[in-house]
């Protein structure tokens, strides 16, 4: 009797466990249709499989565009258009070669040139190797290099749970070697692949020559970590040991291309914006089914279930595909450039170009009062195994947005398997889980509705 009681005081005062806020319900809702009736999986299949890699500038690229406009369209939206854009337009050409010369014994190992490189010449290149841990180990040799290949040989770092955060701490002889490199002299020169684990994959990626003068541009390329471990096994031997590689990619002149553009227009404020988006473009050696395929489909996957549920935002949403991320993010920076010129105001953009892996959170760049605000969302998420908000970079297309008052957030899936794919031959639709690729995009539209719901908090004038 007493149970009884008190059971019916706190059902009386609002207080019972067994009631649930209307965010919570509509979070559940989003859960059961994504993992109920989602396309994203179908999306990504035919991404994959029947179009396959994205670089820009390739076919690939512009089947993309056309396929990814055509099923925005049937969904409903109030617009849906294309954004042009021009783009870099480098060919991987023939597949590379490369062994290690160790006396009368040659030793294949796997390559592939990284994007914007120059060709060897059409014999090959061979020469002595020099291998470094990094740029400033390169900079102490100075003229030692002059004439050899330089091999950077930094790896990713196992200890750090956060894999971007290795990534980011070695990714520095990807982008800038060959440049630094070329300045004292080097022919050419060899990176370690950004990989924890040890297999036979290169992974490909963008590098920059700088303000360097074309003539003086060597080229570079990356090779698997099983290749890599090898060759630094083989230089410890013998120091006196030659590398070879040919390689007969170029870079020929930019082409038009677009970003695809779909919206629901705000009902209450719709001059403001909120963006969810992907980029369109994938490296040339696999589907990128992880890079970015995954957050193309998620995004598009936002905005069909707010659409389907009838969902009337108070501000207007618009999913943003944007192309060429990979080699000269020229999408994010036109999006930019067109936003300011029409003098739009965007409030919030969410990123996802982390793998479709399971989602644990996201990462969020925002003053401290949204940021909290922010994370004072985070029992909504925790039943469904979502629990990091942290401070942190959210993407680099959108980290192209620049309007005054802006919350950025890019989804974090479990990251510990990201880079054995990434930029690499082995990104392909078969290494994708449909249930997590559906659960990161209920958890992406769970954050789109909460923002657009709740608002940012503006900055307050001094």
């Amino acid at each position: 009797m007493k149970k009884t009681i008190l059971l019916a005081v706190l059902v009386l005062n609002g207080f019972t466990s067994f009631a649930q806020s209307n965010e919570e319900k509509n979070i559940k809702l989003f859960y059961k249709k994504a993992l109920t009736e989602a396309k994203c999986y179908t999306w990504l299949e035919y991404l994959s499989n029947d179009i396959g890699s994205r670089l820009s500038g390739s076919k690939g690229a512009e089947k993309a565009v056309e396929y990814t406009k055509r099923q925005l369209e049937t969904l409903g939206l109030d617009k849906v258009y294309l954004q042009e854009v021009m783009v870099p337009h480098w060919v991987r050409g023939e597949k590379e070669t490369a062994f290690i010369l160790d006396g009368k014994l040659k030793t294949n190992v796997p390559i592939c040139a990284l994007g914007g490189s120059v060709a060897t010449p059409k014999t090959g290149l061979t020469a002595e190797i020099v291998e470094v841990q990094g740029i400033e180990e390169l900079k102490a040799l100075g003229a030692k290099v002059k004439g050899k290949i330089v091999f950077f040989n930094r790896p990713m770092n196992p200890e750090n749970i956060e894999t971007f955060v290795s990534y980011g701490a070695c990714v520095d002889q990807r982008f800038a070697g060959a440049k630094e490199a070329a300045k004292l002299g080097a022919v050419g020169s060899i990176v370690r692949s950004m990989n924890l684990r040890l297999d036979d994959f290169p992974h490909a990626g963008a590098q920059s020559y700088g303000d360097l003068p074309k003539e003086e541009y060597i080229p570079t390329a990356a090779i698997s970590t099983n290749g890599a471990e090898l060759l630094s096994k083989s230089l410890k031997a013998n120091p006196a040991l030659k590398f070879y590689f040919k390689q007969s990619c170029e870079t020929l002149p930019d082409v038009l291309s677009y970003n695809v553009i779909g919206e629901l227009t705000g009902s209450v404020n719709p001059s403001n914006i909120m963006v969810v988006g992907g980029h369109l473009d994938s490296w040339d050696l696999a589907d990128g089914s992880h890079d970015d395929g995954a957050g193309v489909v998620q995004s598009m996957e936002v905005i069909r279930i707010l659409k389907n549920l009838n969902y009337k935002p108070k501000n207007t949403i618009r999913v943003v595909l944007f192309m060429n991320e990979e080699n000269g993010g020229k999408g994010g920076a036109k999006y930019e450039e067109v936003s300011k010129q029409n003098k739009e105001n965007h409030i919030f953009a969410l990123e996802s170009d982390s793998g479709g892996f399971s989602p644990r959170g996201f990462s969020i760049e925002a003053d401290d009062t949204n940021y909290k605000k922010i994370k004072e969302y985070a029992p909504l998420f925790e039943p469904y195994l979502v629990h990091s908000f942290t401070i942190g970079h959210a993407g680099s297309d959108i980290g192209h947005l620049t309007s005054k008052a802006i919350v950025k957030a890019g989804l974090k899936p479990d990251s510990q398997r990201y880079f054995d794919y990434h930029h690499a031959a082995n990104d392909k639709f078969d290494a994708i889980n449909k249930r997590e690729l559906e659960l990161g995009a209920a958890t992406m539209t769970s954050l789109v509705y909460l923002m657009d719901q709740n608002g940012i908090v503006l900055p307050t004038a001094n």
